[in-house]
């Protein structure tokens, strides 16, 4: 496999990722409106309307489901990707920021409140959805592109961003895990961190987040 070959591979990953987390968003906060009337922000990143879960999800999508050719297998598979996907990054948000974003416990057939049957289900038919619509889509909007310079800068800026994205909103996190547990700032950075994502600044952006 030459060089360009992997960046382009890497690149179609990329745009999947962050296709996956803006989508996510959208869907959060519509079906959030409808439950409640009211608009909360859902991002689960400190920049942008992005809930990585989902991005996250819709690159398991990517990978793994065009190699089935069942509908009933790619619904299943997409449960099982998606509740693994929802579980582990319950999971690892409560080991490190000390805080869950959702919690299923008050419904039908659930695991430590991390996933429930009910939402193992739409992940099946999400799956279904992307095989039909997204996939095709995506194979469709990349095969008409010319990689060159203009594809080549904006995938490169989008992949600095989304790092920066992602560290910093990290780091943000579990300094404010370190705050609520009393621990004062260490060093230069963690006093960075404490003036610019003090707690009113996180809770804010974080909106829907449940400290545990």
């Amino acid at each position: 496999m030459d060089k360009n070959s992997i960046i382009f591979k890497f690149s179609k990953l990329l745009w999947v990722f962050i296709l996956g987390c803006i989508a996510g968003y959208i869907l959060e906060v519509a079906f959030n409106f409808i439950r409640t009337g009211n608009f909360q922000t859902r991002q689960g990143l400190i920049y942008g309307p992005f809930a990585p879960v989902y991005g996250i999800g819709m690159l398991a999508f990517y990978i793994v489901l065009p190699k089935l050719n069942k509908t009933i297998d790619i619904f299943l598979i997409s449960m099982l990707l998606g509740s693994v996907t929802e579980y582990l990054c319950s999971y690892f948000q409560q080991k490190w920021f000390g805080t869950i974003s959702w919690d299923y416990s008050e419904l039908f057939i659930n695991i430590n409140g991390r996933i429930c049957f009910i939402f193992c289900i739409v992940w099946g038919i999400l799956g279904i959805v992307f095989m039909k619509w997204v996939h095709p889509s995506i194979e469709y909007a990349f095969n008409r592109i010319t990689f060159k310079t203009l594809a080549q800068t904006i995938t490169v800026f989008a992949t600095i961003f989304m790092i920066f994205n992602i560290s910093i909103s990290s780091l943000a996190a579990q300094r404010q895990y370190k705050r609520r547990n009393k621990i004062a700032a260490q060093n230069n950075f963690d006093i960075f961190l404490d003036e610019h994502y003090p707690d009113e600044f996180m809770n804010k952006v974080y909106a829907n987040k449940i400290e545990k």
